[in-house]
């Protein structure tokens, strides 16, 4: 018999760790290859962790709730044959032990919250479990995080930056952070207060599951960064409607794929883009980002009522049947708890269906650190007025209302509200003769 280490995989650039949400199986189990044996959980999206080879749990190395780095070993199968693990499967394993939190770290996060003061932190900074953790425990402010210069990748927090931060704190004074102005009044940092709320008689609690947490503080941060402005406008979308019925069996029987309204939205919306590429930005302090490649995120309603949003990478390289495909396969994947982290990230625009709840039109949030979101509305049957050469008649007409979310600190309401309109012509003058 042979023993093989199941390491956490890598999950896409930027993701260093992850957490164990729940084993699938239990010590003394058979697993097969593929087969998936625990749940993680990242800062971007919860997915399952298969296994590339057949066994027997041996050891399960991190329990539940516990954070693992990638390429971290987190159980131990018993596999068939002699030996065990090849020379390179053992540096693989044994590399990354260095940076694997000690006894003390797992203690610190192991310790009761009502030990310590908690700390609330806006979101600006990312922070891993860990290091959280630590600073919560120390109640370091988030002021004093952003005096830390972080050592990790794109300058994050490690565990070592923070640990030698509170060894010499008090030591030497605090450094103002960049682009931070130290007044005598460092109560109009501090985020609101919430108001109480009164718990009744019959009243039910729910605590929040870690996704809820998730989406609540990235919509509230979202509110505080960007100053939101809303366009609304109303589009006769009645050969998006017929071009769809015409094609939809088209595609099923040629590709094998459903033909949903959502491939049309998103070329829409690509145009639109390719016509005003400042709407594919982002604010970095005081520079705008112009972005090279148009990924497309689509608002995801999840069976457990989360939210998540996938994303369509180089949407305006992808043909109207590509987009389809692309797309009802992360619906898929999303709705199934199979996306990758990967398969979340790079989003540089993002379109929500609200017309598939039945809405006629919303007012949605921008994910950051983009700087626009589409709402599209339900589509209704409505008597209009159309235009023909023997003059303005009534009739039965498919009717749509969209609204755009954009930041006003970069986006105008005259860049936001024609953007709207080239979308809102794309759709009302659908050519019925568009190759699918």
């Amino acid at each position: 018999m042979a023993e093989y280490k199941l390491l956490l995989p890598s999950m896409g650039e930027g993701v260093m760790e992850a957490t164990i949400i729940s084993w699938l199986f239990k010590e003394g189990d058979t697993v097969k290859e593929d087969e998936s044996v625990v749940e993680i959980a990242t800062d971007k999206v919860d997915s399952d962790v298969p296994t590339p080879v057949s066994g027997k749990i041996v050891k399960i190395l991190k329990q539940k709730d516990e954070v693992a780095k990638v390429g971290e070993p987190i159980a131990i199968l018993e596999t068939e044959g002699a030996g065990s693990t090849d020379a390179s499967d053992v540096k693989e394993v044994e590399t990354p032990k260095t940076e694997t939190p000690t006894a003390q770290d797992l203690a610190e996060l192991q310790k009761p919250l009502e030990q310590s003061n908690t700390v609330a932190f806006s979101g600006d900074l990312y922070l891993s479990p860990l290091v959280k953790s630590i600073a919560q425990q120390e109640n370091i402010s988030e002021v004093e995080l952003k005096t830390i210069a972080g050592s990790g990748l794109d300058g994050r927090i490690t565990k070592e930056d923070i640990l030698k931060f509170v060894e010499n704190r008090g030591k030497t004074p605090m450094a103002a952070p960049a682009h931070t102005v130290v007044t005598s009044a460092p109560v109009a940092q501090e985020a609101p207060k919430p108001v109480p709320v009164t718990v009744g008689e019959g009243d039910e609690i729910i605590q929040m599951d870690r996704v809820r947490k998730i989406i609540a503080d990235a919509m509230v941060n979202s509110k505080r960064i960007s100053p939101h402005v809303t366009s609304f406008i109303e589009s006769d979308v009645t050969n998006v409607v017929k071009w769809r019925a015409k094609n939809k069996n088209i595609l099923e029987k040629r590709d094998g794929e459903k033909l949903t309204f959502m491939p049309i939205f998103v070329r829409a919306v690509v145009k639109a883009i390719q016509d005003f590429p400042m709407i594919n930005v982002s604010v970095d302090g005081d520079k705008i980002i112009k972005k090279k490649n148009i990924n497309i995120g689509m608002a995801t309603a999840l069976p457990d009522g989360n939210l998540i949003v996938p994303v369509i990478k180089n949407a305006d390289q992808l043909s109207l049947s590509g987009l389809a495909k692309a797309i009802n396969d992360l619906a898929h994947r999303a709705r199934n708890k199979q996306l990758k982290p990967e398969d979340t990230q790079g989003a540089t625009y993002t379109i929500s269906n609200v017309g598939s709840f039945g809405n006629l039109m919303g007012t949605p949030i921008i994910p950051q650190p983009q700087v626009a979101i589409l709402a599209i509305g339900a589509i209704v049957k409505k008597p209009a007025v159309v235009e023909t050469p023997e003059g303005d008649m009534i009739g039965i007409r498919q009717m749509m209302f969209m609204s755009h979310s954009y930041d006003h600190r970069v986006v105008d309401g005259s860049l936001g509200g024609m953007f709207l309109k080239h979308v809102h012509d794309y759709l009302q003058n659908w050519d019925m003769n568009t190759e699918i």
